[in-house]
């Protein structure tokens, strides 16, 4: 079928019979034409193939941010802005910002209960056409359609610290907060030799990682210290004022109690004030996240413990997901950014220092 072509290719036996009958000039045209055919088709080959897969790689989410500023943009949005623990969260976040090429932009709520605010931080994001949001929900069932609305959106994002009750979501980056109570509990069982009777401040009621906590502690307290009660459990809401009057109230209806456990670090700083005004130094109280305050507390003897998280990991890990989930790679769903806890005794090794950072 193919055979051998004046001009040094394979091509069809109607060309060699057409050569059979041509002269010296006309083949010489026919071999020009042919060589600019070739060389048009090479030149399209070529030019065309990056084209091709530029576009393909747009449409599987793989390419690389365009020259368009606002598709270099992440947005976080945490429950806070004016505290130690969510200025790591942003933190981390610019760190893994500058590491894959984004622009961190930063808003949150004035007050954790303050969810019709975050809501349109949310779709403010949405208008700025972010490339991405990182998010810390305030509550597991408000900000339930911002993140489904960013997922009919094709918006990837990414959950920091609590989660919602939906699974529209690429990744969640967080404490194990069940984890976190399971130790404060086991903290408790061995400061009260396993018998005794405790207070449990608790933080918002729709947080998800209240819920996390509280059931990790007193799940674990049920399985591996029968002999520990709980006395009461209030919400200390989200301020130290209302977490001090709360427990102020419950130290007045329960004289007989050894114990205090407090869930986040408003309630646990409310929590600390009360047992001094009411001059409970006895109560051994185990904390949840750190703070100068309750630091200085146990160094007093007042606090005896506090569990720790790691938010600049957090902030970190939330804009990485989305970064590489933009870059077309697939990333975790669940991401453990671990829990620990400090004593007076572990106060200055390594690990602890790292996570205390500038609250020491």
């Amino acid at each position: 079928m193919f055979a051998a072509c004046p001009v040094g290719i394979y091509s069809c036996q109607s060309c060699e019979l057409k050569f059979g009958h041509t002269n010296q000039k006309q083949k010489a045209m026919v071999v020009k034409t042919l060589f600019s055919v070739l060389a048009l088709s090479i030149q399209v080959l070529f030019l065309g193939a990056p084209c091709q897969k530029a576009a393909a790689e747009e449409s599987h989410g793989t390419a690389a941010p365009s020259s368009n500023s606002t598709s270099h943009v992440l947005a976080l949005i945490p429950k806070l802005t004016n505290t130690v623990f969510w200025q790591a969260v942003l933190a981390g976040a610019k760190e893994a910002g500058k590491d894959f090429g984004y622009e961190i932009i930063w808003d949150g709520p004035d007050r954790e209960t303050n969810s019709l605010r975050q809501i349109r931080i949310v779709d403010d994001a949405i208008a700025r056409h972010v490339a991405g949001v990182v998010i810390a929900p305030v509550d597991r069932i408000a900000l339930v359609p911002s993140v489904d609305k960013l997922a009919g959106l094709k918006i990837p994002c990414a959950l920091i610290d609590s989660g919602v009750e939906t699974i529209h979501f690429l990744s969640f980056a967080s404490t194990d907060n069940y984890e976190g109570g399971v130790l404060a509990a086991r903290r408790m069982g061995q400061i009260l030799g396993g018998k005794g009777r405790i207070l449990v401040v608790r933080h918002l009621p729709g947080s998800h990682a209240t819920i996390k906590r509280v059931g990790g502690f007193t799940e674990t307290l049920t399985k591996e210290f029968p002999g520990i009660k709980i006395a009461e459990s209030q919400s200390g809401q989200d301020t130290v004022e209302t977490a001090k009057k709360v427990t102020l109230e419950m130290l007045q209806r329960n004289a007989d109690i050894q114990g205090l456990f407090a869930c986040n670090v408003d309630v646990s700083v409310g929590a600390l004030l009360a047992l001094r005004e009411a001059k409970r130094d006895e109560v051994k109280m185990v904390a949840f996240d750190p703070d100068k305050s309750l630091l200085d507390g146990m160094r007093m003897g007042q606090v005896d413990s506090i569990v720790l998280q790691n938010p600049f990991k957090m902030g970190y890990e939330g804009v990485k997901s989305v970064a590489l989930h933009l870059r077309g790679h697939i990333v975790p769903r669940i991401i453990d950014t671990g829990v620990d806890m400090v004593t007076d005794k572990s106060l200055t090794e390594p690990r602890i220092l790292r996570l205390l950072g500038n609250q020491e």
